[in-house]
Order: C-alpha cells, then structure tokens, then sequence
C-alpha cells in the first residue's frame, strides 16, 4: 500500500503544475467523448480564477486597489470579473 493510501504525508510539496496535471488527466481522457469536449480550458480558468481573486481579496481585507496592484490588474477589470463571478469585496482578516 502506497504512503498516500496510508495517509501519511509526503515531505516533498507538490507543484501547482503538478497537481494540476495529475488531478485534470483523468477528466480530459472522459471529455473527448463529451459533446462540447467538456470545456476544459474555461472550467479550469474560471475555478482558477474566482479562488485566486478570493484569496488575494482576503489577503489585502477587501481592498480592491491592493488586490488589483497585487494581482497585476486594473482596478476596473478586477471590479468587473469580481461582479462577473458574483464575489463580494468585504472581507475582514481573522
């Protein structure tokens, strides 16, 4: 039985890439036989995307000038995607 089976931790941390790649590979081998292709690239832009504004709003306690300059973005495109995905900017740190 493998480490992870066991639930022990690896002391080597994983990549972004990484776990991307192991995690997405079973659901790209499904989604050649889905009528749209299963719309990989959207999916995981947009997951992506909504957590990342997410955390980087939390990080910065709602503020969206730091969130914008922290995320590279204009403050209007960050208004826009974050009313795109439906994400309120007050957070407050715990």
């Amino acid at each position: 039985m493998s480490d992870s089976r066991r639930g022990l931790v690896s002391s080597k941390p994983i990549s972004c890439e990484d776990f991307l790649l192991s995690n997405i590979n079973s659901y790209m081998k499904k989604s050649r036989h889905m009528e749209n292709g299963g719309a990989l690239h959207s999916m995981i832009l947009s997951i992506v995307e909504k957590q990342l504004l997410k955390m980087t709003l939390e990080e910065t306690s709602g503020n969206q000038s730091q969130a914008a300059h922290i995320l590279g973005l204009n403050r209007n495109t960050l208004r826009r995607k974050l009313g795109d995905y439906k994400i309120k900017a007050k957070y407050t740190r715990s």
